[in-house]
């Protein structure tokens, strides 16, 4: 019989691991992988071109759709650079609501990445469980901003508009009877903070019966257990930031180390690692998810006791109020050159820098003083991880690099940008 060659192996891009536009270029030798290159390229948009091109306030929606499972937490990134320029701070309700729907967006990425990664290593029902969730998650979503996933919500000098006081209700149908909607809408009878609150309250038990699941499944230890282990040292050297560097024991959180809006007054813990491979990375994910949870709750408590202004008072940089603008001939005027020449950003330039689900988020923006930025330059989380990924995969067997993509949780609209 004849040996075993090295040879070349394509690895996607239609796998759907692979998010539908990595190709890995791998190097086995049998079933071994010994060098594995990644190719980023198919998906370009040319995100930070198209930035520099448009008024700063029609690029928000543009950042929704870099990672498109943690959308406001990339408009939050870019809002705070604008911010800085401006040398403006949103009140102190719009910093609670931004902290709140952070952290509703880490669960909505964290929910998405452990389902998907469930569903690579062979586990279908931990998909079903998630996506369960989640619907809930992007209907707070939508109550907010009218959309399920781009949201454009956050804007510099506050967020769009106060929390709904109503929730969108189930109607009966052919395939709904009004048993089934009642009871779908029980929890919608209130308002937004009534259901966000409801679902506080039920999401803990949601994540037992994920780890219930998974936890300690031995087929999911073997799947992640000991494969992909980063030391603590080499994930700093490599660049890795969020649960890739904290599940390699680092207790490193901007959250925490450089607290932005009110995180100084939330109470959470930053779950770490121990041993750096991908059960571990999986434990800190899931824990998070608790402990945003947590943080949503004492929003939720805060913005209850406390109304007031979303939005700064500066007519330079907030557009006029709807019924205004339907009123007042002046007010039309100013609505219109707000959308079609936004405004001026002093010189300078100015980086900002959130912890995003899937760790460092940050924009760095250079203005010349007009309406529309110099450069733009996002750093994106997932592009250093990806980058280590030949070292993380190598000596592992071929299945491994499933787990592997999936324990980075990489989405290519930031990496490709």
């Amino acid at each position: 019989m004849a040996e075993i060659q090295n040879f070349t192996m394509n690895f996607g891009p239609q796998h759907p691991a692979a998010h539908g536009v990595l190709r890995l270029v791998l190097e086995m030798d049998g079933e071994v992988i010994q060098k594995a290159d990644p190719h980023v390229g198919l998906l370009h948009r040319g995100t930070e071109k198209l930035a520099e091109s448009k008024p700063y306030n029609q690029t928000i929606g543009y950042m929704d759709r870099l990672d498109y499972v943690s959308m406001m937490c990339n408009e939050h990134g870019y809002v705070l650079a604008i911010e800085k320029l401006l040398g403006i701070k949103p009140p102190l309700r719009a910093q609670y609501i931004r902290v709140m729907f952070d952290e509703i967006t880490r669960i909505l990425n964290h929910l998405m990445w452990l389902g998907a990664h469930g569903l690579d290593i062979g586990a279908m029902t931990i998909f079903l469980y998630c996506f369960r969730e989640r619907e809930d998650l992007m209907d707070c979503y939508e109550a907010v901003s009218g959309t399920r996933m781009h949201a454009t919500y956050y804007r510099p000098g506050g967020v769009f508009r106060d929390l709904p006081e109503s929730m969108p209700k189930y109607k009966a149908s052919k395939w709904s009877s009004q048993k089934k909607v009642d009871r779908l809408n029980a929890i919608r009878e209130g308002s937004l903070l009534d259901f966000i609150d409801a679902f506080c309250k039920k999401f803990p038990s949601c994540v037992d019966q994920y780890e219930t699941l998974l936890t300690d499944n031995r087929i999911w230890k073997q799947r992640t257990v000991n494969i992909a282990v980063v030391s603590a040292e080499r994930a700093l050297n490599l660049g890795f930031t969020g649960p890739m560097l904290r599940g390699s024991g680092i207790a490193w959180d901007l959250r925490k180390k450089q607290p932005y809006e009110v995180y100084d007054q939330m109470d959470f813990d930053i779950p770490v690692g121990t041993n750096g491979d991908c059960y571990d990375r999986y434990l800190v994910r899931v824990e998070e998810m608790r402990q945003s949870n947590r943080i949503i709750q004492q929003c939720v408590d805060w913005l209850r006791k406390n109304p007031g202004p979303v939005m700064i008072d500066d007519n330079k940089i907030v557009a006029p109020a709807r019924v205004e603008m339907k009123d007042d001939m002046e007010s039309l005027i100013h609505h219109f050159k707000f959308f079609t020449e936004g405004y001026c950003v002093p010189e300078g330039e100015a980086y900002a820098a959130i912890e995003h689900p899937k760790g460092e988020f940050g924009v760095y923006i250079i203005s010349d003083g007009a309406n529309k930025p110099y450069r733009v330059k996002v750093r994106p989380a997932g592009f250093a991880h990806l980058a280590a990924m030949s070292e993380m995969v190598e000596g592992h067997m071929l299945a491994d690099v499933v787990a592997v993509i999936g324990t980075q949780d990489v989405v290519f609209g930031e990496i490709d940008r």
